[in-house]
């Protein structure tokens, strides 16, 4: 069982090599992350016909793991179609729009609301509600929508979670595992944050500019995720008076969202299920107002609009999420069958196995820290992972001499970035999809802005130490 457990990791890091490599050439994933499942279920239980019914279950595991976050893209895409045909989207973000003077503006006031709501609510509930109100207004204002979408990323599932100093999950977890109190991890993460989310978000901008600056300047202006004000093609059911009132009632309503989630303490799932019931609410309102006594004939067909865009988003991503799930929770799932003795998981025992092949030194503690967050995180949830930082960060801190804290906030914010929604595709699918975006090049784009941060960050931890 040992032999086969090593190969199975042996294996698994060949799969993930050659599916980075199909990333970066720009090629489907689909076919070698399916043949990725198809041969370490094989190695894993040595029967054809378990290794052929894997697939299917990896899929099932995937789309079981992924609902809540498709739900709340179908939802917000199906209340987007209505306020757009009806003209209330150009009401709602008009203020917005003589506001945000250009896509300097737009990208750095996108990327400030994201990281202030992400806070306190954490990325999901940021994503629907800059989507559905400021998103629209900056994009019309000339930032692209891969640019926007590289914003609320980075901001979002970047900058504010890898900290998270308000719901401190993260440090938590940490804390616990290296044996430290939550409250010096959380200090010493506070110039680690800093530098690696200003790093990476300076860097992005300055990507972004550049390509901007290679665009045609006409096309630009003209790119939206909405259609045109200026389109004569829109559909004006309502008066201008009543678009206008429900221009103002909708992003109260969402702004109720806000205070509902601070007085009964509302985050992550929680969060994002009210956001997307508020959208659905918004959407039944509105329907009715327009359509009257044809309102029970109309709506199925905005629902269809926003389930057929959410699963055409998320089609390409459940192959390649049902491979990394195979790597963590799900392999028993997918599998039915255990992993070999002594494993935390295959992504887990990678990163162990990794901290122990590095020299021990304060250099080598901190790039080891950093690499391993970055492998715990492949499995796109970011948190899995990061105990086992705080493990090795406790092992490393305690041969060094050195403060257990720093290494440990490393490991946590090295994890986040990776896996929490900047570099692995399906993770960062809410942005994406909210931009109408491909999130396997939104995973490019963010891919050497974070490298950066990365680098400067493991620097920093370097010198602190």
């Amino acid at each position: 069982m040992e032999v086969t457990g090593m190969s199975i990791h042996v294996l698994y890091v060949l799969f993930i090599g050659a599916i980075i490599l199909f990333m970066l050439l720009r090629k489907d994933t689909t076919f070698i992350s399916l043949a990725g499942i198809f041969t370490i279920s094989l190695l894993a239980t040595q029967s054809l016909h378990a290794s052929v019914s894997s697939l299917f279950h990896s899929f099932i595991y995937a789309a079981s793991e992924l609902l809540p976050t498709i739900f709340i893209i179908c939802f917000i895409v199906s209340m987007s179609e209505i306020l757009t045909k009806t003209g209330i989207n150009d009401a709602m973000i008009s203020p917005f729009a003589r506001l945000i003077k250009g896509p300097v503006i737009a990208y750095w006031l996108i990327g400030g609301l994201m990281f202030a709501i992400s806070l306190f609510f954490w990325p999901s509930p940021g994503v629907a509600l800059i989507g559905a109100i400021l998103l629209p207004a900056a994009i019309r204002a000339g930032l692209s929508p891969i640019a926007a979408a590289m914003s609320m990323n980075l901001f979002g599932h970047g900058f504010a979670l890898s900290g998270d100093f308000v719901i401190q999950a993260a440090p938590k977890l940490t804390a616990d595992a290296a044996g430290i109190p939550v409250h010096d991890v959380m200090s010493a993460s506070i110039p680690l944050v800093l530098i690696m989310g200003l790093t990476t978000t300076v860097a992005a901008f300055i990507i972004i500019l550049r390509d901007q600056r290679k665009q045609n300047k006409t096309k630009l202006k003209t790119a939206s995720v909405l259609p045109s004000p200026a389109n004569e093609n829109t559909e004006m059911y309502l008066p201008r008076r009543l678009r206008t009132a429900l221009a103002l009632f909708i992003p109260i309503v969402f702004l109720a969202d806000i205070g509902c989630m601070l007085i009964l303490d509302l985050q992550g799932n929680d969060a994002t299920a009210l956001i997307g019931g508020t959208a659905i609410m918004i959407l039944m309102t509105v329907h009715f107002i327009v359509y009257k006594q044809k309102s029970l004939e109309k709506i199925t067909g905005y629902f269809i609009e926003g389930f057929q865009f959410g699963f055409k988003v998320f089609g390409p991503v459940i192959p390649i999420a049902a491979f990394f799930y195979l790597g963590d929770s799900g392999f028993k799932h997918i599998l039915g069958t255990p992993l070999p003795e002594g494993s935390d998981g295959i992504v887990n025992d990678l990163g162990f196995a990794l901290s122990h092949a590095i020299p021990m030194s304060k250099e080598f503690a901190a790039i080891t820290l950093t690499a391993v967050g970055a492998v715990t995180g492949l499995d796109g949830s970011g948190f899995s992972g990061i105990s086992l930082n705080g493990s090795i960060a406790k092992l490393f801190s305690a041969a060094l001499h050195a403060d257990p804290a720093v290494l440990t906030a490393l490991g946590q914010i090295s994890a986040i970035w990776v896996g929490g929604g900047t570099l692995i595709p399906w993770a960062l699918i809410p942005a994406a999809a909210i931009c109408k975006v491909d999130p396997f090049e939104l995973a490019r784009k963010n891919f050497f802005p974070v490298i950066i941060g990365l680098l400067a960050t493991t620097a920093a931890a370097i010198f602190i130490l």
